[in-house]
């Protein structure tokens, strides 16, 4: 698997790249290592313990529970819940450590380990590494210290989760949902439980689909990288909007009443200023990802709040928000993060303060939307070059400069190497979607002639 953490855990497919030895090892080596950092000091070790529905969650959570309790920390296991409830339950528990297995969006034979320090943030990248390096040592041989007799790790569920979770969703909601049909697409994952049972509870019609995971249907054809299914189905029952999250629920996007798509743009776009307009919007700034839509960017400025931009990842985002105390962020792609209620991307949160601004307004989803008009936007990926060389070459920077003289103020380019291929991204938005197809693929050509 090469380094084993990614932007986000460690991934890949269950029982051949993730086996249960990894998840057991890892598991182990992060209780050393936090231990080492004086996280336990002072007291009995815990951790909280969840995961999606995936069949291979089944055994890889055996792994990491045995492998944490054999490190001498209690274990609360709290079953089938988002990553964001994981996270919640961390914080307000006071564990010392939380561990989520899920691979979010992916499909089904894959999955994921990712690690929640104290309070329920992400896990410093150098303790990720740390935990890395330790695994490794121990896996070619060097023996473990091991506790023994009343040392070892006690492992109980705590089923009280769920109703944590969900009271503290209702408990942030700043107005309830009565009046409103909402159509949820749980795309058989790990809300399938908690988001029409907090919808519901919040004062909401509940319409659901894609809430019936079996362990091998997750993603499958729903959630938030499928929406056909839940654009059918807000009109067959002629709801007021549509929610679709992802396998383990830490996105959002939605559906107007027509079935049109509100993606993660939009719907930050109607939380800053539903936020500006409670005072919660603080420096009147929300942080996004160079990858947004050139539309919420002139949508934000004119309406007076202050963009900031980040490199592409939730990580960035969340990043840039804790670092200058900002209140709102998130992506195109539904990672919407609300600091002073989440750690972490929170679909179902999100989702019922999109609806609740809805239900305070009296306004349609479309309506609201439309505070931002989506630029058409045209991505070409260009295969086989050399991506280092994006910022150095001088046909590449020449060919840039034209067209974005060509495009002017109501146009973008972007070229960014991707993390993972040998590939680069060509992104242009205009206002007209032949425009911008055109300059695409003339920049396309002279990446593959300069690059190639």
């Amino acid at each position: 698997m090469g380094r084993l953490f990614g932007t986000d855990g460690v991934r890949g497919v269950a029982n051949a790249d993730l086996t249960a030895e990894l998840a057991l090892g890892l598991s182990v080596a992060a209780a050393h290592v936090l231990a080492e950092a004086g996280t336990f000091e002072g007291h009995r070790p815990t951790a909280v313990v969840g995961r999606d529905p995936r069949a291979s969650g089944e055994f890889l959570e055996a792994a990491v529970v045995a492998g944490l309790a054999s490190a001498g920390v209690d274990v609360l296991r709290v079953g089938v819940l988002p990553t964001p409830a994981v996270a919640h339950l961390t914080g307000v528990l006071g564990a010392d450590l939380g561990v989520m297995l899920s691979a979010s969006h992916n499909a089904m034979p894959d999955n994921g380990i990712k690690f929640f320090a104290r309070g329920g943030h992400k896990l410093a990248d150098e303790l990720e590494d740390k935990i890395e390096a330790v695994y490794e040592e121990h896996r070619t041989g060097a023996p473990w210290e091991r506790p023994t007799g009343a040392g070892v790790g006690r492992v109980r569920d705590y089923d009280e989760g769920f109703d944590t979770y969900v009271a503290h969703l209702i408990a942030v909601l700043p107005n309830r949902l009565d009046g409103l049909k909402v159509v949820l697409d749980e795309a058989h994952g790990a809300a399938a439980r908690v988001s029409p049972e907090a919808f519901a509870r919040a004062g909401a019609t509940v319409v659901t689909i894609g809430a019936e995971p079996d362990g091998l249907n997750i993603n499958d054809g729903c959630g938030s990288t499928h929406l056909d299914l839940l654009k059918a189905a807000v009109v067959e029952h002629g709801a007021d909007l549509g929610i679709a999250h992802d396998g383990d629920a830490d996105r959002c996007l939605a559906v107007d009443a027509a079935g049109n798509e509100v993606d993660g743009d939009q719907i930050l776009a109607v939380l800053a200023l539903a936020m500006r307009e409670a005072g919660r919007l603080r420096g009147d700034t929300v942080v996004a990802t160079v990858m947004s839509n050139l539309g919420f960017k002139l949508a934000m400025e004119r309406e007076g709040l202050t963009l900031v931009q980040t490199a592409v990842g939730d990580r960035y985002v969340l990043e840039s928000m804790k670092e200058n105390g900002f209140a709102l962020g998130g992506e195109q792609s539904g990672h919407v993060i609300v600091l002073d209620h989440a750690t972490t991307g929170d679909g179902t949160l999100t989702g019922l303060m999109l609806a609740a601004r809805v239900a305070a307004t009296g306004k349609s989803l479309a309506d609201l939307a439309g505070v931002m008009e989506r630029l058409p936007q045209i991505l070409i990926n260009v295969p086989d070059v050399d991506k280092s060389r994006v910022k150095t070459s001088g046909d590449l920077a020449a060919a840039v400069t034209a067209a974005e003289q060509e495009l002017g103020s109501t146009g973008r380019v972007l070229l960014r190497p991707s993390g993972t291929e040998p590939l680069v991204r060509v992104m242009v938005e205009a206002a007209d979607i032949e425009q911008a197809r055109a300059v695409a693929q003339r920049l396309a050509d002279v990446v593959k002639s300069a690059l190639g």
